[in-house]
């Protein structure tokens, strides 16, 4: 029910930006979408976590992060092709020549109304959670749900496991305070916040502002900007495929030292007054491969893995908290930062934030391939000192 809340508020926000009369109308219907996404982000990836047969959880949170990143190639290709359509003229109509040719960008925001509406009439198909179920005291339905899901057998164990961790959760505050839950919850946060601080939202909300200051027109940094999405897409399938081969913190530290190097790469083009062309944009295109099979994916398959099941839903809350926190500081900055510090010094100071990345990923965060959430529990509640890398 929450979740279908979170899809009116997407297509109240979409409609009303796109008819809103005023900036301050404009930023209210963004508020309310803001709203959305943070009910949204919290409650998909514990949803899907909660529904999946347990040898699937880890993949189908990794597919999570791949959706968002073909929702966003999604809307960097509308975007640039609404821009397309609005210099052709073809309309007679004054409310569609204002939508969709005089200010295009009601109709970019705007559009967002259909996967707002496909989301909403999706969730009434699903079943709700069973762990949720368990919680109101409907066993039956629970088990009715699991047993479409893993089968009768495995869901009479499983719904068992439901109702002792749920026992046990109402006693789990105190948890926190161990050391090896307060690592856990410290290197969560930190990655999720570091997550953001190292710049993919400046790229993936201004792209366009900076493929321009680099001498790229609108329409060409928009079609920048779809080559941008698509490469994010790809390279979060290759995280799919590989990240239980070679396991998380391979991943996330050549990932991150990737980020590292083209970040500095493209602080530099700008100092030199050499950003401009293919050569920006290959650097860009780097960075957002590294991104996209390492920090992307890899912190939200960690965040799943490496909390007790006693602490996981409120860990969790506090890592995704976390996300939006960062995600709403480098939203705010990026623009005045771009002003006033400029580009080079900009991009400079998320590569700075690599490094304590790629420290916590080599120092601090223990390899989970292959282990069971159990082995990991008792990895933490066994800790006791800084782990061996």
């Amino acid at each position: 029910m929450v979740l279908l809340l979170a899809a009116t508020l997407f297509s109240i926000s979409a409609i009303g930006c796109a008819v809103s009369g005023s900036f301050t109308t404009l930023v209210l219907y963004r508020l309310i979408g803001g709203m959305g996404v943070g009910i949204a982000s919290m409650l998909s990836p514990m949803y899907i976590s909660e529904i999946s047969p347990p040898d699937l959880r880890g993949r189908l949170v990794a597919l999570y992060q791949f959706s968002i990143t073909l929702g966003i190639l999604c809307s960097f290709f509308v975007n640039a092709r609404l821009l397309d359509r609005s210099a052709e003229g073809l309309l007679d109509n004054e409310v569609l020549q204002l939508i969709f040719k005089d200010e295009v960008w009601r109709a970019m925001l705007g559009m967002e109304t259909i996967p707002a509406l496909l989301f909403f009439f999706l969730l009434t198909t699903i079943p709700k959670s069973p762990r949720w179920l368990v919680v109101k005291g409907q066993i039956q339905k629970a088990s009715r749900i699991l047993g479409r899901i893993v089968g009768p057998e495995s869901a009479a164990s499983e719904i068992e496991e439901i109702i002792e961790t749920i026992s046990v959760e109402k006693r789990s505050l105190k948890m926190v305070l161990e050391p090896g839950i307060k690592m856990a919850v410290f290197i969560g946060v930190s990655l999720a916040v570091l997550q953001q601080f190292t710049g993919i939202d400046a790229v993936i909300y201004y792209g366009p502002k900076i493929l321009e200051q680099a001498g790229f027109g609108l329409s060409e940094a928009l079609g920048g900007q779809v080559i941008i999405g698509f490469i994010n897409m790809a390279f979060t399938v290759l995280a799919i495929l590989t990240i239980d081969k070679f396991g998380r913190k391979p991943l996330l530290i050549t990932g991150t030292a990737g980020m590292l190097i083209s970040l500095a790469a493209i602080g530099l083009l700008f100092a030199l007054d050499m950003a401009e062309g293919i050569l920006l944009l290959s650097f860009i295109l780097v960075f957002i491969a590294c991104f996209a099979f390492s920090l992307g994916p890899v912190v939200w398959v960690i965040l799943s893995e490496i909390y007790p099941n006693r602490i996981r839903g409120r860990a969790m809350s506090i890592a995704t908290l976390g996300v939006w926190i960062g995600t709403s500081i480098i939203g705010q900055t990026i623009p005045i930062s771009l002003e006033n510090l400029g580009p080079a010094l900009t991009f400079w100071i998320f590569a700075l934030f690599c490094i304590p990345t790629i420290y916590i990923g080599a120092r601090l965060v223990p390899e989970t391939k292959g282990k069971t959430l159990e082995e990991i529990e008792r990895y933490w509640l066994k800790y006791k000192k800084q782990p061996e890398p």
